[in-house]
């Protein structure tokens, strides 16, 4: 008899866990760390505090759950979206300025929820927790980095392999500061805060380290 019960309790208790996930996501990119109380959380999810507190002893433990599953969100969307057929589709210089685009627009759309997350990792002492956080940056650069190893033929760079991290990790540091961290009171007139030059800027200066000339014509 229990065996016939044990799939559908497990399914409901997937349905109730995403629930929460989502509920803490949504919290998170309204009202920061400090808002995302175990209570509010499960009030936002239809829940019982209760179910919160069942999975989580307290509420480092519920974002760390939070943060771990949304990296590895971000990492399974690039496994499965990097394709070769995609390499083979796009243009160098057109999967720079998509990438570059869509990041800008979903940090736009979650900005306070990546901050959130961001101070948390780096203000939390668990370090079991950091190592995983880092692993899962670790191989997603190293997807994005392999995928475009698939266009090493269009790349002048002497290092493809070398560059390609760097090049990558420079412009998540420059969109990481101007949108997550909120840094544009303080950005210099000369750094344009405008997306669409953010984009193209950020577009050419990919591409140049990569020794690839941007053509201005083709970006879309």
């Amino acid at each position: 008899m229990p065996k016939k019960t044990l799939a559908p309790q497990q399914a409901r208790s997937r349905k109730s866990l995403g629930r929460l996930m989502k509920a803490a996501r949504e919290i998170l990119n309204e009202q920061g760390i400090e808002g995302a109380t175990g209570p509010r959380v499960a009030a936002r999810a239809g829940l019982s505090s209760g179910s919160v507190y069942r999975r989580f002893p307290n509420k480092d433990a519920l974002m760390r759950a939070v943060i771990l599953e949304t990296r590895e969100g971000i990492d399974a969307a690039a496994a499965s979206g990097l394709t070769p057929e995609l390499a083979d589709r796009l243009s160098l210089q057109a999967f720079a300025e998509g990438m570059i685009r869509h990041s800008l627009s979903g940090q736009r759309q979650n900005a306070r929820m990546l901050r959130a997350m961001l101070q948390f990792t780096l203000s939390r002492a668990n370090a079991k927790f950091k190592k995983k956080i880092d692993e899962l940056n670790a191989r997603s650069l190293a997807r994005v980095t392999d995928f475009l190893l698939l266009k090493r033929n269009e790349i002048g760079h002497p290092d493809p392999a070398r560059a390609l991290p760097f090049a990558l990790t420079l412009v998540g540091a420059m969109l990481q500061h101007l949108v997550v961290l909120d840094a544009q009171p303080d950005t210099p007139e000369s750094i344009s805060t405008n997306d669409e030059e953010i984009v193209a800027e950020l577009t050419r200066a990919f591409l140049r380290y990569l020794g690839v000339e941007y053509d201005p014509k083709a970006a879309r």
